[in-house]
């Protein structure tokens, strides 16, 4: 799980996902939806809808506000895990999942461990896909974020966190 952690932070810094679409990622997750060997999440667009709702319109709070923008046009996010037979469950992903339109942001593999690789879609400013692919002894996750976060809008944000491990957006942006 501590890879879950480290998605979530990666999130604030890279995050996104394509609009609904029928893909490969799509048909991975459906394929084990309802299989009692893995724990699935789904979080839907208007989850994160009224999650920026919540938030106050008027607030001086500069932090909730840059959270609420950098939400509001996400779609979706979907997290499907398990531990039994995760190295299996790994290498099928990697093997139906097409990557060739995305770009690899991190990947980490070690003798022994997990393999971990973060992927993105990105369209000019905007980050569309944000994938996670952990594989290992231990465990398997995919995590997949769906909608559209502006660079800009997350660096926004991590200036009103003041979290000096997101510096590097703004080196991003101007790419």
């Amino acid at each position: 799980m501590k890879y879950v952690s480290i998605f979530m932070i990666a999130f604030f810094c890279f995050a996104g996902q394509a609009s609904a679409q029928v893909d490969a990622i799509s048909q991975y997750f459906d394929q084990y939806i309802d299989d009692d060997r893995f724990t699935v999440v789904y979080i839907s667009s208007r989850m994160f809808k009224l999650f920026a709702k919540a938030s106050d319109e008027d607030s001086d709070d500069e932090e909730e506000r840059a959270v609420k923008q950098a939400i509001k046009d996400l779609k979706g996010l979907r997290i499907l895990t398990t531990e039994e037979t995760p190295r299996k469950f790994y290498e099928e992903a990697k093997a139906k999942i097409n990557t060739k339109g995305y770009e690899v942001l991190m990947t980490v593999k070690s003798k022994g461990d997990d393999d971990v690789e973060f992927l993105i879609k990105e369209n000019d400013d905007v980050i569309e896909e944000l994938l996670l692919l952990v594989g290992g002894d231990e465990s398997f996750v995919m995590m997949s974020f769906v909608g559209k976060i502006n660079l800009e809008q997350l660096s926004k944000l991590s200036d009103s966190m003041d979290f000096d491990g997101l510096e590097h957006l703004e080196e991003l942006e101007k790419n």
